[in-house]
């Protein structure tokens, strides 16, 4: 399946809300790609999505889950990746 957190990502002087799916990468990117969201957006296990595509990508099927639920999710499904050098 795949979930969309609130827009609460403070970065570039926007904010925004992380994409993944707790099936795979391939759900992921295939979803992405329907929808328009570009490879560049893709961060490690997520990809970034600026608040104001949020409306757009939960019509679009993406299911609205809080931001702990969602590294829950993804961490319960072996798909949680980690920054470089974070335990």
């Amino acid at each position: 399946m795949i979930y969309i957190d609130p827009p609460n990502a403070a970065g570039h002087g926007r904010l925004w809300s992380h994409l993944a799916s707790d099936v795979s990468y391939d759900e992921l990117h295939a979803f992405a790609r329907v929808i328009g969201i570009p490879e560049r957006g893709f961060d490690r296990d997520h990809y970034d999505v600026p608040a104001e595509s949020y409306d757009q990508v939960v019509a679009a099927g993406a299911t609205a889950i809080s931001s702990r639920e969602l590294v829950r999710l993804l961490s319960e499904a072996g798909l949680r990746r980690r920054k470089t050098g974070s335990p």
